[in-house]
């Protein structure tokens, strides 16, 4: 009976995860929209000084353009992750873990698009990149932050052990607690 009920997907979580790829993916596609339409390739704009700027880059790799004759694995890596995201957000009934998988998923299928639909051609398509900040040598876009993020939680997530399904593990004074209440009561029993 526990076994079916592990099974049930959680309908409030799944609608968590799906807003936020939603959003992640709404906003990642509309800023690339924004930045086709209205900035000339590789032109610098100041947004707050030198800490954050807009530079219009098309990205045939991944991060820090590697891979660029590769384009086409990534389209399909990205396309697999997106599968399994799909198919394995059923497990999932944790909001925070529902975060995690909804940025992630929203920021692969924001890179995906791009990979798919913009030149030069369908799976080998160059992905657009415009923030950059001086922190960092590399060129990013909304959907590279999502996918970042995801991670971030993730490890918080992991860290803090809270499963899937939102649980914890007992700490381990809780384990010595019970130790010493069950241990009490069988004294209690014996007496």
């Amino acid at each position: 009976m526990e076994a079916r009920t592990a099974a049930k997907a959680s309908p409030r979580v799944l609608v968590v995860l799906v807003l936020v790829a939603l959003a992640a993916l709404i906003l990642d596609q509309g800023s690339k929209y924004l930045v086709v339409t209205t900035l000339k390739p590789d032109e610098v704009v100041p947004v707050l000084g030198d800490l954050l700027q807009f530079q219009f880059v098309k990205n045939p790799g991944a991060a820090f353009s590697i891979g660029n004759a590769y384009t086409w694995i990534f389209s399909i890596l990205a396309s697999a992750v997106t599968l399994f995201i799909v198919w394995f957000a059923r497990r999932i009934r944790s909001l925070g873990w529902a975060v995690v998988f909804g940025l992630l998923l929203g920021g692969v299928l924001g890179n995906l698009t791009d990979r798919l639909f913009r030149e030069p051609g369908f799976g080998i398509g160059h992905v657009v990149d415009f923030l950059r900040i001086p922190l960092l040598p590399a060129i990013f876009n909304i959907a590279d932050s999502a996918i970042v993020v995801s991670m971030g939680l993730f490890l918080i997530l992991t860290v803090r052990g809270i499963g899937l399904d939102g649980s914890r593990p007992a700490s381990p004074g809780d384990e010595s607690r019970e130790l010493e209440e069950s241990s009490s009561a069988s004294q209690a029993e014996n007496s």
